[in-house]
Formats: structure tokens, sequence, C-alpha cells
């Protein structure tokens, strides 16, 4: 596993980066401890992967930082075996029969009193929290400060993004280029998944459909199934992947064999016009909330209703904050990386349109990572 772990750990000098501005976060909240958490469940096993250099394989584990300590990562003792733990950059390693006990103890005699948790919302296994819980600290959520504190991506971290968008690309191309009716839903996303499982993406892939009669696509997301495909139908393959470095991105585009309906050729040129602005608005200094405002207008001024948020950070994390949305005071850095998906439907709820694309927010705007066209595709193309 040496090749591995020596291809794909950070150097010193970002993860020397990480901790400072992790910690940096934590002495503006007051904070003398903090524990951070992920779990298999895909996209959330990235807090660990940033903190720690481990890539969890099964289960959960944890990254616990004082302010006068080293930091240690937990890990639950029978998956001592499970993930390959030479690729961990925090010396300190410990495996525990019960976390949650363990953490609490250790946190007790370190003095700590305030303590923060990264997955506090969905992440964190209920019973380590329950043992935390159980002692006298003082408990904050620090779901946001953390996020906000990676939200800028390094040059070197940019690297590992831009080789994600390749294989993403690359998977979605496959499943355009073979493209035929008869072919099942299922079995054209397998071709996406080949490409995905050969590059090293292991199971760090969300895939999901939205399909549509006669050029058109219905708003609910779904898993792909045994039916046979036709040209008529409209197809949206959303696959969101991240590659050996640990980055998601998110990337596809509409496939409409026969062409999309005058309900949804018009929602595209919306969709045409919000990516524009995207790319106007994207840019270092301005506000989360206000892009968001600024790139749904042409969306929102044709009367469709929106069904999920327009946008979001994303890193190590599938889904990181700040969102694109309403209510995220936040002010973009250069180099942060947003995943944007506007997902909209008309009044009726019988058309919807959906797909993403991956920006890199710079200091003159933003830039979409693909570089692939907003248009949709009617199969067989071998190249965006």
């Amino acid at each position: 596993m040496t090749d591995y772990v020596n291809r794909y750990r950070p150097s010193q000098g970002e993860i020397d980066r990480r901790y400072a501005n992790t910690r940096a976060a934590m002495e503006k909240a007051g904070l003398d401890a903090l524990v951070i958490s992920g779990s298999e469940y895909s996209g959330f096993e990235g807090a660990i992967r940033y903190m720690c250099g481990f890539l969890i394989l099964h289960r959960y584990a944890y990254v616990v930082i004082t302010n006068n300590a080293d930091p240690v990562c937990v890990f639950p003792r029978e998956a001592t075996w499970v993930g390959d733990h030479s690729a961990t950059f925090i010396d300190n390693r410990e495996f525990p029969s019960h976390c949650g006990e363990w953490m609490a103890d250790y946190l007790q005699g370190k003095g700590a009193k305030k303590i923060g948790i990264y997955g506090l919302e969905y992440i964190i296994n209920v019973r380590d929290y329950s043992a935390l819980a159980a002692k006298d600290f003082e408990i904050i959520d620090f779901e946001i400060p953390f996020d906000y504190s990676r939200a800028q991506k390094s040059e070197e971290e940019m690297l590992s993004v831009r080789h994600s968008m390749a294989i993403n690309k690359q998977g979605v191309l496959e499943v355009i280029k073979n493209y035929q009716a008869g072919k099942t839903e299922a079995e054209l996303m397998g071709l996406a998944e080949n490409v995905f499982a050969a590059n090293g993406c292991a199971r760090n892939t969300m895939d999901m459909v939205q399909m549509g009669p006669n050029g058109s696509l219905e708003p609910q997301m779904v898993f792909p199934t045994q039916r046979p495909l036709q040209d008529s139908d409209g197809m949206m393959y959303g696959l969101e992947i991240s590659g050996e470095g640990g980055h998601w991105v998110e990337f596809s585009r509409p496939l409409m064999p026969d062409g999309m309906d005058d309900t949804t050729r018009e929602m595209m040129t919306a969709y045409q016009e919000f990516h524009e602005l995207a790319k106007e608005h994207m840019k270092a200094g301005n506000n989360a909330e206000d892009v968001a405002n600024a790139c749904m207008k042409p969306i929102f001024d044709r009367g469709y209703r929106s069904g999920h948020v327009c946008g979001h950070s994303i890193g190590m994390t599938m889904i990181e904050m700040p969102r694109i949305g309403e209510g995220f005071d936040f002010v973009l850095p250069e180099n942060m990386v947003c995943s944007m998906h506007p997902h909209f439907m008309n009044q009726e709820r019988s058309h919807s349109l959906y797909f993403q694309e991956t920006y890199r927010v710079g200091k003159d705007g933003g830039e979409a990572l693909s570089g692939v066209p907003i248009k949709a595709y009617t199969g067989g193309e071998s190249s965006f």
C-alpha cells in the first residue's frame, strides 16, 4: 500500500494549513476541544480524510483536537483491520472498544469544558454522542464553523478536484456515447460505474437518475431500474464522485434522443441563463445568498418553483456549508469549490430540470470546471 499512501498523502505544508485553519476556528469559538466525526455513509467520510488521511472503508472514525495536545485518531476496535491505517498522517491512534467512552474520559483528563462536535447534525454515532453528553461538557454544534474553515481550497487540493472532474466527465460521456434504445436504465448506469471503479473511486460515487416521457423530466430523483429505455424518454444521469484524492465533484448533462418538449426547452433556456450568471457572480468577495438570488432570477422570473437548493460548497465531504442559498451570509473566497445544480419545476410539477456543474470561485468570476456546454445530448456523441 506504500505507493497509494505516498501518492495521495497531502504535503506537510497542506496538513499544517488545514490544522491552522481548524485551530483558528476553534479559538474564535472559545473551544477547548473539537471532535470531528465521519462515517461510511456516502459523502460523510470526508472530514476524517481531510484531517488525518484515513479513508473509512466501513463503520466510523473520529479525530479529536484539543488546545493543549497533539490530535488523536479514534477508531472502533472491531475495525482495527478494516481500512489502511498506514495512510493516516496522525501518529496518535487509539482503538478502544467504545469510542465515545474513551473520548469522554480523554477530554475530561485534558480539562476540556467547552467541546465542539462536527457531525452533530447527521454523522456522529448515537452511542458515542451519548457517552460525551453524559459528562459535564458544554457541547457546541461545530458543523458550520468547521466547513467554513475548509471552504477555501489550496492549489494542492485543486489538483485533486480537477482529477475527480476528469473521471466524472469520462463516466457521463460513457453514458451518452453508449445510449441505445432497449438498454435498461441500470445497464447504462453500469457503464459509468465501470469507469469510476477502474479509476479508483471505490464506493465514493452517488448515482441517481431522473426520467420522463416525451422529452421531459419528472421532478423526482430515483435509482435506475431494469426498465428498457426508448428514444422518446428524457434522461438525466446525475453522477457525483470523488477520485482517489478524496475531493468530490458533481457533473451531468441531460440525454434527450428525440429532443426536448416545449416546456423543457424553455426550462433549458432558464438553465443556460442561470449558468451564465454563475460564471459572472461566483466571484471572490461576493456573498453566498446574494449569488443565489442573482443566479436564480431567470428561473423565478419564469414562474418556476424550486425543489432543491441551487448549490453548495463541496470538498472532501460531498455537501459542505455554506449552501449557495437563503440564510448564508458567507463571503466566497477565491478557490472555493461549489456544486451548482438548480432543481426546479413548473407549477403543475409535471416537468422539471436538474443537472450538475462544479465551479471554482475565481478572482474575476466563476470557472466551470467541466468546460462542457450547458445543453442536452441525443446519444451516440463520442465527445462533449
